[in-house]
């Protein structure tokens, strides 16, 4: 189900809101090397799906290999907010801790995208690596 959410990362340096056209069925973690490091699950929304309301200037950029890919990050308190994909560059992969209220501990499952043969390298790569489960035990 679609869903709307305000999103900021952890200093509150960096603000803003964002649309998910899949609402959270769209989490997702990756296997890349960049990804893998930062351990974030990002959920997708459409470039024109967020809309800063405080500091988009604020932000860095990290860029690697082929330098597609864009993450952006708080160089104040280091949160990585959000991303524009290699894999479709018409679609932001946001950082689902990010979102008010939300925490990647509420969903039990997440897919785990193959991120080490990347699509656009080899596409008949399987696109799913795994499944990442959690169980709560509180």
């Amino acid at each position: 189900m679609p869903s709307t959410h305000t999103a900021a990362c952890h200093c509150g340096a960096v603000q803003f809101t964002v649309s998910l056209p899949e609402g959270l069925a769209s989490a997702r973690r990756c296997t890349c090397s960049f990804c893998r490091m930062r351990g974030a699950v990002a959920v997708t929304a459409g470039l024109e799906d967020l809309q800063f309301t405080k500091g988009q200037d604020h932000l860095t950029l990290y860029q690697f290999n082929t330098r597609v890919a864009e993450h952006y990050f708080c160089p104040t308190c280091g949160i990585y907010t959000h991303h524009k994909r290699r894999s479709n560059p018409n679609e932001f992969g946001v950082n689902l801790a990010c979102l008010e209220g939300i925490s990647p501990f509420d969903l039990p499952e997440i897919i785990v995208n193959n991120g080490v043969v990347h699509p656009t390298d080899d596409p008949t790569a399987p696109n799913v690596a795994g499944i990442l489960r959690y169980e709560d035990k509180l």
